[in-house]
């Protein structure tokens, strides 16, 4: 089974994963104004898409996953500390050598929970054709709401 939801979610683990590539390059070259368009770029997906995971995926796979949901919630909130301090960074004018090097670090990081992540794929390819579809609604009413990852963060985000 191969439901649109699914799909959805794997293809945006493929941008995300191309923007944190393109985003640590522009870092280590520097490159302020790409890096800023980059980061926003990736605030707006991302904001969906963390909560989509944490307020409905990752809920509905603790019955496969266990407490292994929890260590992924504490990579979100990584990526979100990661991202706040990124554009703390990207606010300045100018940035310097090792400040470019360590952000580039950081972002590389990431890519590891990206990679982890887009394996629950495979696993939500098990749930039922009623979860499936309780999956499929909620994305696409994240999407529609369309508020970015800080956003979601400072003003939404639950946490336990």
């Amino acid at each position: 089974m191969c439901a649109k939801v699914i799909e959805e979610f794997r293809e945006d683990h493929r941008v995300v994963r191309d923007s944190l590539i393109e985003l640590a390059s522009a870092l280590e070259r520097k490159e302020i104004d790409k890096a800023r368009e980059v980061l926003e770029r990736l605030n707006k997906l991302l904001g969906p898409h963390f909560r989509f995971e944490e307020e409905k995926l990752y809920p509905t796979l603790r019955k496969f996953l266990g407490e292994y949901v929890d260590k992924l919630l504490e990579e979100h909130d990584t990526a979100i500390s990661s991202a706040k301090e990124l554009a703390e960074l990207l606010s300045k004018e100018d940035i310097s050598d090792e400040e470019a090097k360590e952000a580039a670090s950081k972002v590389r990081g990431l890519l590891v929970h990206v990679s982890n992540c887009d394996g629950l794929a495979i696993l939500a390819e098990r749930l039922s054709e009623e979860e499936i579809k309780d999956l499929e609604k909620t994305f696409s009413e994240f999407r529609s709401e369309g508020v970015p990852l800080l956003e979601w963060a400072e003003k939404i985000r639950v946490k336990a």
